[in-house]
């Protein structure tokens, strides 16, 4: 069945080289929740069954089980009262070496068979998945959706391409033949077998548990390594669910499902610390704080890390051709999952002075003022806002709000709205503050939260943020100027600061969105992560080549 996995996604794969070749938009799954593209009744058969995973034991029949944890509640209010299988983490670690031997010898077109298939499953449960993000992150469902379910599951095709095209460069079998003259020639049989590196381990978010998980754990797969998924203690139930698939994609192709696992804990624990240090653990993706973050690449040794950590997104502000467009464009990802996404804009840096715009030159305060009123419209209507905004996923972030608000002046205060269909749901608005210097605010506020900054000039501005990125971490930044000169210099600043640049955003592409097969997610060129999302190094340390050689 394994071969025959390859041939059913071969063309999916093909298409998938292309794009990461290419760059231009493809994705294999649709983002719209259509009946016309996921079956008349796909919606209501995903809530049947995320509704019928609560107030239950979540069965994961996998190998060292030893009781049950769980405590996920709603960002949008009620408790999910799911449980789910506690590991023991030495007996997990055992079986899981057992059952990927035979994985490990797989080989790449096995490996990349059964990867697919699994996306493939996922993206038939998408409703389903849809309602477990929403519930457990607090993204607005049209987003958990779409970032949960779609983008997600590129992002998993994404990884699984990347892989294919590191291994299938290897030739399993070579002839080696060196002339000697007179003599007869050297002959050599060569053979070469790709080498997993061991078992990954996959630390996930509380805000994106597939889109960012997703990428390490198909990248593990597909070279053919064992994986075992831990979720934060918050997100559990949208992992739970793809470690369900992939466990049963797995034992259908004959290998033994406790290939992946799931290692779910408490609030508080050390599983993670204590599972990251183990030698077994030859692999590490880590999606989270820079102190965590950090730690993991200085002290998990063994393994090879690649991490994804907090930074600080800023706005460059110099000039435009298109003022209310610029004002909605960044209003809009200001609001978005309300601040909750690693691209987020945070710092916004605009010349003390004023900018040039199409309509005349416009003052520092008018521009912030625009700003205000385009994220005061987009929020106005509680009904309409929710569904952009989502739900605060964790009080640390309602905490964080009241912090910032003594960084400065408030332009606009954050707001609590009520959700019409969840009246316990955590709704905050986004809080902007003119910071009370001309210094950057060099810390991340993760969430709803962003700050006006003064500077002296445009050039001031870039410095500000070329430094800032570099010295703290970026994942984005963004730029507003008609001047080619002003491009260049942002060009520069942001390749030496290894931070993706967004020039004059104005329509319906927003700084904090990436898509797969297209925008590298992440340089590992600063501080906020050490690799990208993908590229040919996100996948080619995760397995090595051993040859053996005869003479012919």
């Amino acid at each position: 069945m394994s071969t025959t996995l390859f041939e059913r996604h071969r063309a999916t794969l093909d298409k998938a080289l292309q794009a990461i070749a290419e760059r231009g938009y493809w994705s294999p799954y649709s983002e719209s929740p259509s009946p016309r593209v996921y079956g008349e009744s796909a919606a209501e058969d995903g809530k049947a069954a995320f509704d019928a995973r609560l107030n239950r034991p979540f069965e994961i029949d996998q190998v060292g089980t030893v009781g049950r944890v769980g405590n996920e509640v709603s960002p949008y209010g009620p408790a999910l009262g799911i449980s789910y299988p506690k590991a023991d983490i030495d007996q997990l670690l055992q079986g899981v070496t057992a059952a990927g031997a035979a994985w490990r010898k797989a080989g790449p077109e096995i490996w990349t068979g059964v990867a697919l298939e699994i996306v493939s499953r996922l993206n038939a449960r998408s409703f389903e998945i849809a309602h477990a993000v929403m519930h457990t992150t607090g993204q607005a469902y049209m987003m958990a959706f779409q970032a949960g379910g779609p983008h997600a599951q590129d992002r998993a095709v994404e990884a699984i391409a990347y892989a294919w095209e590191e291994t299938r460069r290897i030739p399993a079998e070579a002839h080696w033949e060196k002339p000697q003259g007179k003599h007869d020639p050297l002959k050599m049989r060569k053979t070469f077998r790709i080498v997993p590196r061991g078992i990954g381990l996959v630390i996930g978010c509380c805000t994106f548990p597939t889109w960012n998980s997703y990428p390490g754990l198909f990248a593990d797969l597909a070279t053919g390594n064992a994986v075992i998924v831990k979720p934060h203690p918050g997100a559990i139930l949208p992992l739970a669910i793809t470690v369900e698939i992939a466990r049963a994609v797995i034992a259908e192709a004959g290998y033994d499902p406790d290939i992946v696992t799931l290692v779910a804990h408490e609030a508080g624990d050390q599983v993670a610390t204590d599972l990251a240090l183990r030698p077994e653990i030859k692999l590490i993706d880590f999606t989270g704080s820079a102190a965590n973050g950090n730690w993991l690449e200085r002290n998990a040794v063994q393994a090879q890390v690649f991490t994804e950590k907090s930074g600080v997104n800023q706005i460059v502000i110099d000039s435009t051709a298109d003022f209310k467009g610029m004002a909605r464009n960044i209003a809009f990802s200001l609001v978005l999952y309300s601040g909750q996404m690693c691209t987020t804009p945070q710092n916004i840096y605009i010349p003390k002075d004023g900018i040039d715009t199409a309509e005349g030159h416009v003052s520092f305060d008018a521009v912030v003022a625009a700003i205000g009123e385009a994220v005061g419209k987009l929020t106005g209507d509680p009904a309409k806002a929710v569904e952009l905004l989502g739900a605060i996923q964790n009080t640390a972030v309602l905490d964080r709000i009241a912090a910032a608000r003594s960084v400065g002046a408030v332009v606009l205060d954050s707001m609590t709205l009520l959700h019409p269909q969840f009246p316990d749901a955590r709704i905050r608005t986004p809080l902007l503050v003119r910071a009370a210097d001309d210094k950057a605010v060099t810390e991340e506020f993760f969430g709803p939260i962003s700050f006006v900054i003064a500077t002296d000039s445009t050039d001031v501005s870039i410095a500000l943020a070329q430094k800032t990125a570099h010295d703290h971490g970026a994942l984005s930044l963004s730029t507003y100027t008609t001047s080619a000169v002003v491009k260049e210099r942002l060009g520069d600043a942001a390749a030496d600061a290894g931070v993706a640049l967004s020039l004059n955003l104005s329509g319906g592409v927003f700084v904090n969105q990436s898509a797969a097969f297209s925008d590298y997610h992440g340089t590992g060129a600063n501080p906020a992560a050490n690799a990208a999302l993908s590229d040919s190094a996100f996948v080619a340390g995760r397995f090595r080549v051993v040859q053996t050689r005869e003479p012919v």
